[in-house]
């Protein structure tokens, strides 16, 4: 179902997802430097410092809500999609038939075949943008839902289960300290 000049609706950018998802307790890397600052008066009073991890790039490909919103726009992009191809199709088969007969065409019938092949392509490509444009619109649309609510299950898991941090990005992390699965299973069970 993908033509080959845009990316698949499914796919989303883990760098989009990673600013979309910064708001509320998700704490950017900039907060993981003041850690270091505050964790040793923190782990005085209290035993320690509690941090937490979520993969957004997991969240995104696995949970419910996204999965449904990935399905959501595929139906819904899929008629249109599928019409940019018959044009893209008819461009090309159009384009190959003048590039065969151009040794045999009278200059006036090269000059209106060229005029037309033109139009057509200034037609796919005016389409062909529209279509990238509308469906990155609403895959931003269907993607801050799925945002807004992982947001909320990430702030209800932090304050349930004490953590005092939750980062989104990280070089290296623990099982140990990964919460990925536990805001997942949170977002299937909102369904």
């Amino acid at each position: 179902m993908n033509f080959t000049s845009y990316p698949s609706v499914s796919s989303v950018t883990p760098a989009r997802a990673l600013r979309r998802l910064a708001g509320g307790v998700v704490v950017a890397l900039a907060a993981a430097g003041s850690l270091g600052i505050a964790a040793p008066a923190m782990a005085q009073s209290d035993g320690g410092t509690k941090v937490g991890f979520v993969s957004v790039e997991r969240i995104i490909r696995d949970s419910a809500p996204a999965k449904a919103a990935v399905a959501r726009i595929d139906a819904e992009f899929k008629k249109r999609e599928a019409e940019l191809q018959d044009l893209a199709n008819r461009l090309r088969s159009q384009s190959e038939q003048y590039d065969r007969d151009i040794a045999v065409m009278s200059e006036s019938d090269r000059i209106r075949r060229q005029r037309e092949l033109s139009t057509l392509d200034s037609d796919f490509q005016r389409k062909r943008i529209e279509f990238q444009e509308d469906l990155n619109r609403r895959r931003n649309e269907e993607m801050s839902k799925v945002f807004e609510q992982a947001d909320l299950v990430i702030k209800q898991i932090a304050e349930s289960q004490n953590y005092d941090l939750v980062l989104q990005e990280a070089i290296t992390v623990s099982p140990r300290v990964d919460i990925t699965d536990q805001v997942i299973k949170a977002l299937d069970a909102r369904r």
